[in-house]
């Protein structure tokens, strides 16, 4: 999978449509030479024994007037685990695998409940009232992790995040050594049409992707249509592990 050097990572969700905001909401800046191109991708989950699935998603590449890939968001399909663990290995593996270049750095951007924040220390302060957009780093650093930790609140050693996808991923990147850097913003647990909260930290989470890849991002371009739901559903293969 031919990607640029700089890729922002999304996970489509079920509900809210965070992923849409984001992926619609950044386009190229308008005095930048950037034009963006649309791809999709289908990968075999055969070999895992899963013949009826595929990993499967889109694909937006913004290139320069000279056909470089500059920057390129990857959109997978939502999948649950255990299907998700083989979907995220094949992905990543094309995505690493592109010997014509170096291997890329992830920009991972989450929405997760406070609920599934734990041990949140009292000195994490977002400035000027904007809302705190949380960092992780992996790997290496590069050039555009540098710019985001300077964006966003290194999370301290104490305070553990609850989210599965988000914990699969940091496993294959750690496993990998993909070089990421996952942006995390926190949500209420009850979601509200009605509250701008959410947006907030969709515009924040947008902005500081949009300044550290050289691409705008517009909130009038933002879909953010939030459902309520009920508590939240689990297969019986979950009760295994807590």
């Amino acid at each position: 999978m031919k990607v640029a050097p700089t890729v922002v990572f999304l996970f489509r969700d079920t509900q809210g449509g965070f992923v849409s905001a984001i992926s619609e909401a950044l386009h190229p800046n308008p005095s930048s030479s950037f034009t963006r191109l649309e791809d999709s991708f289908e990968l075999s989950l055969e070999g895992y024994g899963i013949k009826d699935l595929k990993a499967s998603g889109n694909v937006i590449h913004h290139v320069d007037n000279h056909g470089i890939y500059q920057v390129s968001v990857v959109v997978m399909q939502h999948y649950e685990p255990p299907v998700l663990a083989c979907t995220l290995n094949e992905v990543l593996n094309e995505i690493a695998g592109d010997k014509s270049s170096s291997v890329p750095s992830l920009l991972v951007p989450f929405l997760v409940e406070s609920s599934k924040v734990k041990g949140q220390s009292k000195s994490l302060r977002s400035d000027e009232g904007k809302p705190l957009i949380l960092g992780i780093q992996v790997g290496q650093s590069t050039d555009v992790m540098q710019a985001l930790l300077k964006k966003t609140q290194e999370i301290p050693s104490s305070l553990q995040i609850q989210h599965e996808t988000l914990t699969f991923l940091l496993h294959f990147v750690r496993v990998m050594k993909l070089p990421t850097f996952f942006l995390i913003g926190q949500t209420s647990q009850h979601l509200d049409n009605k509250s701008t909260k959410q947006r907030e930290i969709i515009h924040e989470i947008g902005e500081v992707l949009a300044s550290s890849t050289g691409l705008q991002f517009s909130e009038d371009r933002v879909i953010w249509n939030p459902e309520k739901t009920s508590r939240e559903t689990k297969e019986p293969w979950r009760a295994l592990y807590g």
